[in-house]
């Protein structure tokens, strides 16, 4: 299939993975108060400032994030922010499908997952990843855009 042809301006994906649709009510003490649309509508503002086209994405579902990696490749992608959540320490096919479509990316994580329980401390995404922001609070996005808006083309920082 072929690639679109490229956006003048450089193409953010964020991906937000299981449960961040319920940010806001679910465990706040842990992910904090704010929603998942106030952080979608600060980042669209702050990647407009910075003249960078942003999609914002979430499902629940492993294969609809997998189908979104993979088009994203196809879309001319220049840099993916993801959140796996759940799927931090379990999912080897949406880790593969990043592999597989070798855009660069940030992961990030709302609470520090070194601070929580032991099975949160292993990610199948963090060797792969440009960078890892965990424990920043929905903030963690704002630095990942800052980074992805100027990051050279390419594996940058591997």
């Amino acid at each position: 299939m072929k690639k679109k042809p490229k956006p003048s301006k450089r193409l953010v994906l964020v991906i937000h993975g299981p449960n961040l649709n319920l940010l806001g009510t679910r465990e706040p003490a842990v992910y904090g108060r704010e929603t998942l649309s106030v952080i979608d509508r600060r980042l669209t503002a702050s990647a407009l400032a910075a003249g960078v086209a942003l999609q914002c994405f979430q499902s629940n579902l492993e294969g609809v994030l997998v189908e979104r990696v993979q088009r994203a490749g196809r879309e001319g992608v220049d840099f993916i922010i993801i959140n796996p959540a759940g799927y931090t320490h379990s999912s080897v096919v949406l880790r593969d499908a990043l592999a597989a479509v070798a855009i660069p990316f940030i992961e990030v994580h709302l609470s520090n997952v070194h601070a929580r329980e032991a099975f949160r401390h292993r990610s199948y995404f963090s060797d792969l990843a440009v960078g890892t922001i965990c424990g920043l609070g929905s903030r963690g996005y704002d630095l990942a855009l800052a980074y992805a808006a100027t990051a050279k083309p390419g594996r940058a920082g591997r």
